[in-house]
């Protein structure tokens, strides 16, 4: 329990906005319930939202200790009173979470609270499966990671272990990860491996694309396989032999079928036409081959998990999910 003392600058406030300030972490709908389930109380009685403040009143908070801290990237998952997460698989070691196009795996210079890591880790906090006060460093972590404007995917570890084995197993390349795409024009041959070097400006976060070495480039293959094509559109799925910036973006518009959407390596004209603003691109398979031991992990060995809705192919390939 914490207590406030209302002096003479604090006066006149409604209590609701005072306590806002007082405690930034703390979301205002969170902040509405306490006060409604009466967590917090004004000299020791009952108390309202918008009831104004005199010099001298004791507020008594009953409330988490983590909601009284100053705001740092650390806790801001705090601020999220209902986490926006849509899980596709999760037990008590994993979650894979199926990413939305337009929300940040981790915070950047444009986003802070709103991120995927944010909203799983305030969603096992709400569980209870996860508390910082009760760690000394680890904290839920991303395994993987895919670009703001893709969807599709992504594995968190709720433990140390668990991180540790997944992040050796995606080095390994024991993970298979497969990709939906919509891209102009019909792939020739249908089935098959682009393969190139690609040549990142870090300057302009994007990649060049070429047919032979180059210093600096790394090559980068791509299997693929055409689904289904309607109208000037297919629906390719692509697996990554190599983990490239860029690289399923880059190679295909490199092979002449660029990404609908893509603001980077597509075509303007072509993604006006459409009214499609992010790349065509999801991550929407999964499956966990482990050729060697996995240690606590074994047991997701052969197992695949695939997302079933995938926004663009819905839209543009009607008659099911792409597939066959």
């Amino acid at each position: 329990m914490r207590e406030f003392t209302i002096g003479k600058n604090d006066a006149g406030q409604r209590l609701d906005r005072f306590l806002s300030k007082a405690m930034p972490l703390l979301p205002p709908a969170l902040l509405q319930k306490y006060i409604r389930i009466r967590r917090i109380k004004c000299n020791g009685a009952r108390c309202q939202r918008d009831q104004r403040l005199a010099e001298g009143d004791v507020l008594s908070l009953y409330i988490n200790d983590e909601f009284f801290e100053p705001p740092r990237e650390d806790n801001l998952f705090l601020t999220l009173f209902q986490p926006r997460l849509d899980v596709l698989y999760e037990d008590e070691h994993i979650l894979l979470a199926d990413k939305r196009p337009g929300m940040v795996v981790h915070a950047d210079e444009t986003e802070k609270v709103n991120t995927l890591i944010n909203h799983i880790q305030a969603y096992l906090y709400q569980k209870r499966e996860w508390n910082p006060k009760r760690e000394n460093a680890f904290a839920p972590a991303l395994c993987n990671r895919i670009d703001r404007n893709t969807g599709g995917i992504v594995i968190a570890a709720k433990d140390a272990e668990s991180l540790r084995i997944l992040t050796a197993k995606i080095r390994a390349r024991e993970i298979t990860k497969k990709y939906l795409c919509a891209v102009l024009g019909r792939m020739t041959p249908p089935e098959g491996k682009l393969s190139c070097f690609l040549l990142k400006d870090e300057s302009k976060n994007q990649v060049q694309v070429y047919r032979r070495p180059v210093p600096g480039g790394k090559s980068a293959e791509t299997l693929y396989r055409t689904l289904r094509s309607r109208g000037e559109l297919s629906l390719v799925e692509a697996e990554l032999l190599t983990g490239r910036t860029h690289q399923i973006r880059a190679s295909f518009a490199g092979a002449g079928h660029p990404l609908l959407g893509d603001g980077k390596y597509g075509r303007g004209e072509v993604n006006r036409r459409y009214h499609e603003t992010r790349q065509a691109l999801y991550s929407y398979y999964l499956r966990f081959d482990f050729p060697t031991d996995a240690g606590i992990l074994n047991y997701l060995k052969s197992r695949e998990f695939q997302v079933q809705k995938v926004p663009f192919a819905e839209k543009y390939f009607p008659s099911g999910s792409g597939k066959g």
